[in-house]
């Protein structure tokens, strides 16, 4: 439900109802992924989808029928071989549900959703298997290990649950965990459902040319938190990047050296002039970060790794670097350069392999189980 805390914590500043259904697990093919949320208020307005379409209709009737009876429930959806318009996923997935009166656990949820419209890191915890009556209890664990809620008055429980979840959301993951009721690590008693928010990972764009005009719009639409950076302040200007979060006016490797990257990052080096892209590259390709690519024709592509390989660049860092930039779509345009880059770095981020589904036999959807989950939309 985090991943639409922006409209959720709307509602509950207006002191609305609501409840809310989160897809808690996903089994073979689904649209949606943990963490998908569909909300309803006592008024029928909706917000949020958690299967593209296939079940929203009977989701949103448990919604209803849980702020009218305060009841958690869990629930199954899939598809129906007998029927196959009945009600289900005619994908063939299976998700399971679970749906939650807000209300119930109002302090917890609330301070859930304010901390991720904060862009704080924070995990949502809450129990989505074991005793009825502990079902949808809710903990919430913030970045610095700090807990508040419980799941059934025992601190012991507690506390494994909060390191659990704190595991969770260090990696900016979403999933299941087991823990035993006594709140030891054993499986089988307790199944939880840990929806992290951490803040949204960064795309630092190096080149103000057109293409990465587009490129920001691009990185925005992907929830990225977007930097464009160069050399040149007469092209590094808001008024050409209106839609970047930051724009620097630096050299770029030098930029980099001080900025703060982490694994969800990706560098786009748009620049294609040696003087900035070896120094840049350099530095680029020996940071932990999740993909770093770099324009230029094929001619530039050997030139520049030459220059790299003679700066003392290793040829297993050479290999993490994406040039020419992008997947092969036959773009020409600025915008359809930016959907190629965008496209490359989505396959690289799921683990996706950038050829046509038609015909293929490969999963469409890849790890649906543990995703990273950004902050919410606004």
């Amino acid at each position: 439900m985090l991943d639409i805390a922006a409209a959720l914590h709307r509602w509950s500043e207006e002191g609305r109802d609501f409840a809310v259904a989160t897809v808690v697990a996903v089994d073979g093919s689904a649209p949606r992924a943990p963490g998908a949320a569909l909300a309803v208020d006592s008024e029928g307005t909706v917000i949020g989808s958690v299967s593209g379409g296939c079940v929203e209709g009977a989701v949103y009737e448990l919604c209803v029928q849980a702020l009218q009876d305060g009841r958690t429930v869990r629930e199954r959806f899939g598809y129906s071989d007998e029927d196959a318009f009945a009600v289900g996923l005619t994908c063939g997935g299976v998700i399971d549900m679970l749906v939650a009166p807000v209300r119930s656990q109002g302090p917890v949820f609330r301070a859930a959703l304010a901390a991720a419209c904060r862009d704080e890191p924070v995990a949502l915890t809450r129990v989505v298997r074991g005793p009825d009556a502990l079902l949808g209890r809710a903990l919430l664990v913030r970045g610095d290990g700090s807990y508040e809620g419980g799941l059934d008055g025992r601190p012991a429980l507690d506390r494994r649950a909060a390191a659990e979840a704190r595991a969770l959301l260090d990696g900016g993951r979403t999933g299941t965990v087991e823990i035993a009721e006594d709140g030891t690590s054993c499986p089988g008693g307790l199944t939880l459902f840990v929806e992290s928010s951490v803040p949204p990972p960064r795309m630092i764009v190096f080149g103000a040319v057109d293409f990465a005009t587009a490129l920001v719009r691009a990185g925005k639409f992907l929830g990225h938190h977007v930097t464009v950076c160069d050399a040149r302040a007469v092209f590094a200007t808001r008024a050409r990047f209106p839609e970047a979060d930051d724009v620097v006016v630096d050299w770029p490797h030098r930029y980099l050296e001080s900025a703060t990257t982490d694994e969800r990052t990706v560098l786009c080096v748009l620049t294609h002039d040696a003087r900035f892209d070896i120094p840049l590259l350099e530095t680029a390709l020996r940071l932990p970060v999740a993909y770093v690519g770099a324009m230029g024709s094929r001619r530039t592509h050997e030139d520049r790794n030459q220059r790299l390989r003679e700066a003392g660049v290793t040829e297993d860092e050479l290999d993490r670097l994406r040039s020419p930039i992008g997947l092969d779509l036959g773009a020409r345009t600025p915008e359809e350069t930016a959907l190629s880059i965008a496209a490359e770095i989505v396959a690289e981020r799921r683990g996706g392999t950038g050829a046509p589904l038609t015909g293929s036999r490969t999963p469409i959807h890849h790890d649906v189980d543990t995703v990273p989950r950004t902050g919410p939309k606004h």
